[in-house]
């Protein structure tokens, strides 16, 4: 039997109060500087169970202006920015250089929020992205120096040979260098905070940063 995509689209429910309790957002109680508000939620989206809470959406674009889009993990956040990483040859990577302008976005599910930013991106030295990289497991430096992300894959083989290798490196040597890994740290103009309700009246509380690097805040309609 086959499956029916409009059939299984028209059977989910989002936010279905009879097993989802969302909290409410306050925004009269909401602090002025967003970075506080986005710890807070992070905070409580792990103390929720959500799964992999770091993970993120993270949208560039090409040369000429096309749009992409992946997931990628937050590897912090502060007055600097919201950090990840990748490879400088890689397909963000080489969007971030001919654009250096992208946008996140975060989905906790289980308590009905997200949290969009946008804004522009720099480089972080290289010390401190051999510093990111070298703290992490044994597996993400394997990752690292497997490389060549983005580019053709021959055959799974192939992709097989070169991971173990890197494998077996990044036990040999924990602090392999990975020359195009680079850490990245997005400065935000705009951030705002969405929280779901059951009824469809939605809280979107928006941030903009003005002139004087001070936080304007606005609510939205949903």
């Amino acid at each position: 039997m086959g499956t029916d995509l409009h059939e299984l689209l028209r059977s989910l429910r989002v936010w279905d109060p009879e097993v989802t309790e969302l909290p409410p957002l306050d925004p009269a109680a909401a602090p002025g500087d967003p970075l506080e508000l986005f710890t807070r939620w992070f905070a409580e989206a792990v103390a929720a169970d959500e799964r992999e809470p770091h993970t993120v959406s993270l949208a560039t674009a090409d040369a000429e202006g096309l749009p992409d889009v992946r997931v990628v993990v937050l590897h912090g956040a502060d007055a600097d920015g919201w950090a990840f990483a990748t490879h400088a040859d890689s397909r963000k990577g080489r969007h971030l250089a001919a654009r250096p302008y992208a946008a996140l976005v975060f989905y906790w599910t289980a308590l009905g929020r997200q949290v969009r930013l946008r804004g522009p991106v720099a480089v972080a030295p290289a010390d401190q992205a051999r510093a990111d990289l070298h703290a992490r497991s044994t597996g993400a430096l394997a990752a690292a120096l497997t490389g060549r992300q983005s580019a053709e894959l021959g055959s799974t083989d192939e992709l097989a040979r070169a991971s173990e290798a890197a494998w077996e490196r990044a036990g040999r040597e924990p602090d392999a260098p990975v020359p195009s890994w680079t850490l990245y740290r997005l400065r935000p103009d705009e951030v705002e905070f969405f929280q779901g309700e059951a009824r469809r009246r939605h809280v979107r509380l928006s941030y903009r940063r003005t002139e004087d690097g001070a936080w304007d805040r606005r609510l939205l309609w949903p």
